[in-house]
Order: structure tokens, then sequence, then C-alpha cells
């Protein structure tokens, strides 16, 4: 966790980590298109937290999964950490996806064969790194969100909340520019959501960490630093007192 990332070198020349200019996004159903985004223009300075609520349809996870290089838009320009998205090829975006973006999902996706410390070191496995680095990398994270004595438990033998922590961890392990969370409290009880919260805000405070969360849950919104609202594809900004 300790080298300099996009978000630290960019951080003093006011550029945007996330720039979304004019973009719309269709999805083809026969002979039906069917608009989803319209017109989305945003910009996430580094170090920014912003989260994105909306009715379920509305394409809060469409602009995530924009934003993270697993899909294009039909029109206009998306670019993260300096790379035109639109315009990058299948292994360009692998690749850049590997470098800047940690994924958290709601339902964990661990490896249930797996123990603790191999979920967390799976994504370091298409690195270049050595076994001993991959070892550093995974017990700083497990670290960070406060399970290093959890290391060689299953998910099976994990709550739901230290299980998100493994998620969690997973997503930093890489130290990535950009975190992507789709609803990363949906699956959990009041006590573990707010722990969890607890730690991003502490990943984007102390670490630097980009973070863009999709929630239905205004308590988790409360946490981000700006609210943007997706009513029928079009972007509403609310922004925290």
């Amino acid at each position: 966790m300790g080298r300099k990332t996009l978000a630290d070198i960019n951080s003093g020349n006011g550029e945007p980590l996330i720039s979304i200019r004019d973009v719309c996004k269709e999805f083809r159903r026969d002979a039906i298109t069917i608009p989803v985004l319209q017109g989305i223009n945003l910009e996430v300075a580094p170090g920014g937290y912003l989260a994105l609520m909306g009715p379920s349809g509305s394409g809060k996870s469409t602009l995530l999964n924009l934003v993270a290089g697993l899909d294009r838009p039909t029109s206009g320009t998306v670019t993260v950490c300096g790379q035109s998205l639109e315009r990058s090829s299948e292994s360009q975006l692998a690749k850049w996806r590997s470098q800047h973006v940690g994924f958290i999902f709601q339902l964990y996706n661990l490896i249930p064969v797996l123990t603790a410390f191999e979920n967390v070191e799976l994504p370091l496995t298409l690195t270049s790194l050595s076994r001993r680095e991959r070892r550093e990398h995974v017990e700083a994270a497990l670290q960070v969100v406060g399970l290093n004595d959890r290391s060689h438990h299953y998910p099976r033998q994990l709550s739901g909340g230290q299980e998100q922590r493994v998620s969690i961890a997973r997503a930093i392990a890489t130290d990535p520019t950009l975190i992507v969370a789709d609803e990363p409290t949906g699956d959990l009880d009041a006590k573990s959501a707010a722990e969890i919260l607890d730690l991003m805000e502490r990943l984007n405070r102390d670490f630097h960490k980009t973070i863009i969360m999709v929630t239905h849950d205004p308590d988790a919104a409360a946490r981000a630093h700006q609210t943007l609202h997706l009513q029928k594809g079009v972007l509403v900004e609310k922004t925290h007192e």
C-alpha cells in the first residue's frame, strides 16, 4: 500500500481522475433500442468519494461499469486515470483495470474453497509480483481491514461483515487508484454496515483512495463527499453540507 498512485501524482495539478463527457449508453434488444444513460457529464477529483443513488433501473450500475472499464459508452468519452476507456482494446482495459481499479461487491464474491489470505492474493497472481511481495501485500491489506488474525479462515467460518472485509482487502491488495463499490452494505446488518462504511471512509481519508459507490442507503451515501442521483438516466446533484 506504499507506492505512489496516479491519484497522488495528480492531486496537485487540478486534473480530474474521472472525466465523463456527453456519455450516452443504449442497449439493443432485437429491433428495440433501450436508452439507459443520457448526456452524462461528470468529473471526480483525485481522492474524491462519490455516492450514486437512484431507483432500480435508473442506470447506476451501468455508469459504475463504464467508470470501471467493464463496459463502453454508446457515445461520448470516459477518461479515468489518464486512459480513454472508450478507445481501449479489451486487453488494454484488462491491464488497466488490474493496475487501477479495486472492486467491492454486495455479495462479496469470495471463493469458498480458498482461505481469506488466498482470496485476497487472487488478483495479485495476475501481476509480476514475487511470492514474497504478494504475501507482503496480502498481509498489509488484511491488517488495514483488521483481519490479519483470520487469514487462514475460510469464508464459511467468517461473519458477513468479515467476508466483506476480506472482499475489501482483496480490492486494495493491488493498491488501486480507484475503488468502485456496488451496494457494499446491501447484504449486511446495521452494525456490520456501519463498520464497513467506517473502513471505506478510512480508505478515502488515510489512504487517499478515490471511491465511487452505488447505494440505496441514505446513511451510506451520507459518508461520501458528494451524492449524485440518477433519474431515468440523467444525473441530479445533491452536495452534502
